[in-house]
């Protein structure tokens, strides 16, 4: 060991670490503006007064931007926690709007765990002056557990992938859940119920936030980040930091044993910190011009691109080095899968807050660390500032998006609107006009996240359910959710709908989820639309920890015909390869209308289409959807007459609206189909490749 670093500490990897060799601590802060920084050692007894604390010199402790030091054991006494207090300059211009406060007590940004006092307070991080004892505290890592991974092998799914989007607490905390009330919205509620994601056919998990977000602030989705690198308290059995932790791994762990995928979304847009009426818990305190995008105006200083008061500045190559850090963690010590990066749009804005699509460093950093090119990486490519880089236009490569075109073609498609038919064929084969295979540019359709819903926005049963949006007391609807394209299906909400309408409703929910699993590209719903979960039409309850967002498990019963729907879908599209590929169905996709050929008039809500899966050793589909309010006969354009075979009706009542056995051949060249409906048929075996 370098004696200098026994001594003075050294300033990389940033945050806290245990130096076995040493019996020591190494602490590590970034603060290029800061003058002073003090280290806080606490005891679990006394959480206001530090048994410990260390004045930084910078002749010794500081090496460029970067404070540290070397804390012997014995020095740190019975500590089990730790903060720092900075100080610095007052404000100044538009790039060094700082924010020092020198009596605040400080999180560590690269904390492992966070713990909460009993006194802890949002309300003292927003006012100036002390808040010792009712600040948020960085564990130290002699107080975390070592984490046993065994024989564990993380999955990667290609054509079977289907994501499944759900909230850690929301998909277990209702008492209809049936796990142990101890695991009740936590790590260990998900592992209680793998069995039932696998029995739904669901290959990957998308969990919404799971970093460390404040419980002070009212925000039950979690899009309020506090810690980039610790799994959030309040989803473990016991706060207590170890725990935290070893549950995250346990359910890792078990997904993984199970064949599923765990992807996380993550917030590296913003934080909770809000703009200069918000708390002052780690960043802003810390170091502020570095960490935000400023403004320069001292009415508003922070830029909000993120809608949420602030916008983490990853032009800086501090912020960017923390944001790759904590990706490494999560996926190194944590084996995290994936990760879905809400606003990452926010990603290409540079520190003025101009675009900048050519070569944006963060996108280069995260795309070509070694750490993490196995990771799928998923970008919500908006933001809130207005930004809208769908397809080729966002400039990570690789990057699967939220195809949000998709959604809306989807959503409108099936509500009835006429003259989508170009549009929706465009959708089902995979978003070429977005995600362009030409020489230049060479996308794939798996990189399109094609979904109808998501956590931003109506559940799919309110979609269909509720055309007026709601007003709520204590909850909003969001401007996204109020674009929506829903519509109730001829009776507004719950409460005395006719049986015919209810029947209605279900159809069209098996319209949505069949051709979402006939597309090209990759498949995501959200937890509950399988069996009609309601939020009894709120678009936008973030702040709803209460029945509006749990996960009703008493539907799955009661609406087991769509549950077997949707479950039997995600089969049949696992069964046919020929739907979703590495490349796009080019000569294999044969286009037609009721008749021989497409209708794409501006009053057209018809379409067909033949997928020859030949050159996949698959057998064909002939895919006849009928949008409007009226019957339609389609002509089979494809095959003799005795070739096909009924697969799917959407408009049949369970269980012969889908069936994955085959049926007796169809004999006649034409098909009815229902008002509303989707009709699937396929081929009794797989052609010869250029047979078709």
């Amino acid at each position: 060991m370098n004696q200098w670093e026994q001594i003075e500490g050294t300033p990389y990897p940033l945050g806290a670490y245990w130096v076995a060799e040493d019996n020591a601590y190494n602490f590590s802060l970034y603060s290029k503006h800061a003058e002073a920084v003090h280290l806080l050692l606490y005891s679990k007894q006394d959480v206001v007064h530090p048994v410990f604390e260390y004045a930084m010199d910078y002749l010794k402790n500081k090496s460029g931007p970067v404070w540290h030091c070397r804390i012997s054991r014995a020095d740190a006494a019975d500590a089990a926690y730790y903060a720092y207090r900075v100080d610095g300059p007052a404000p100044q211009g538009q790039f060094e709007w700082h924010s020092f406060d020198f009596e605040k007590v400080l999180l560590d940004p690269c904390a492992r765990s966070v713990y909460f006092p009993d006194a802890f307070s949002r309300q003292a991080a927003c006012r100036p002056g002390s808040n010792a004892g009712q600040a948020p505290l960085g564990v130290l890592p002699t107080q975390l557990c070592e984490i046993d991974w065994q024989d564990d092998k993380q999955p990667r799914h290609n054509s079977e992938l289907v994501i499944y989007e759900l909230h850690v607490k929301g998909f277990t905390q209702h008492p209809s859940s049936g796990v142990p009330e101890s695991h009740r919205g936590t790590f260990l509620g998900i592992v209680d119920k793998i069995p039932y994601i696998v029995d739904l056919g669901i290959t990957a998990v998308e969990l919404m936030p799971v970093f460390q977000f404040d419980p002070d602030d009212d925000n039950y989705w979690g899009y309020m980040p506090l810690n980039f690198y610790s799994p959030h308290h309040a989803y473990a059995t016991d706060p207590a930091a170890c725990k935290v932790q070893a549950e995250f791994c346990t359910m890792v762990k078990a997904l993984h044993a199970a064949g599923i995928e765990v992807i996380l979304d993550v917030v590296y847009n913003h934080t909770c910190e809000g703009d200069q009426t918000g708390p002052t818990y780690s960043f802003k305190g810390i170091d502020n011009s570095s960490a935000y995008i400023i403004t320069g105006n001292a009415e508003a200083p922070f830029a909000n691109y993120s809608g949420t008061g602030n916008t983490l500045h990853t032009a800086n190559r501090a912020v960017r080095r923390h944001i790759v850090d904590s990706l490494r963690f999560w996926d190194s010590e944590m084996h995290v899968d994936g990760f879905r990066f809400d606003l990452a749009s926010i990603f290409t804005r540079s520190s003025d807050g101009s675009i900048n699509l050519d070569d944006p460093p963060i996108i280069s950093e995260i795309g070509t660390n070694a750490d993490l090119t196995n990771n799928r990486l998923i970008a919500e490519p908006w933001d809130a500032g207005g930004e809208f880089q769908l397809g080729s236009k966002f400039p990570g490569q690789r990057w699967m998006q939220w195809n949000a075109h998709y959604r809306d073609t989807l959503q409108r498609f099936v509500r009835g609107d006429p003259g989508l038919v170009s549009d929706l064929m465009t959708r089902i084969y995979g978003s070429a006009d977005l995600f362009p295979d030409d020489r230049f540019h060479a996308y794939q359709p798996p990189l399109s996240i094609n979904y109808i819903t998501s956590h931003d926005g109506s559940t799919l049963y309110d979609l269909v359910t509720y055309t007026n949006k709601r007003n709520w007391a204590n909850g909003h609807n969001n401007t996204d959710g109020a674009s929506e394209s829903s519509w109730n299906s001829g009776w507004e909400g719950d409460e005395n709908v006719p049986p015919e309408v209810f029947q209605l409703r279900k159809q069209q929910i098996k319209n949505f989820i069949c051709l979402l699993m006939l597309s090209n590209g990759t498949p995501m719903f959200r937890m509950g639309d399988e069996f009609l979960q309601t939020q009894g039409g709120n678009t936008n309850p973030y702040n709803q920890d209460n029945e509006t967002s749990w996960l009703d498990w008493s539907r799955q019963a009661i609406h087991q015909d769509v549950h077997r729907f949707v479950k039997h879908m995600i089969a049949f599209r696992r069964s046919h390869p020929s739907i979703s590929r590495s490349r796009f169905w080019r000569e294999d996709i044969k286009w037609y209308g009721t008749d021989y050929l497409v209708d794409m008039s501006p009053t057209s809500q018809q379409l067909a289409y033949c997928l020859h899966g030949g050159s996949q050793n698959d057998t064909d589909l002939y895919v006849m959807i009928n949008a409007a309010a009226t019957p339609a006969t389609f002509g089979i354009q494809a095959g003799a007459p005795g070739t096909w075979h009924l697969a799917v009706d959407t408009s049949r009542p369970s269980p012969t609206d889908i069936t994955l056995e085959l049926t007796a051949p169809i004999e006649e060249t034409n098909y009815q189909t229902a008002a509303r409906s989707v009709v699937v048929l396929q081929s009794a075996e797989a052609p010869a490749p250029g047979k078709a």
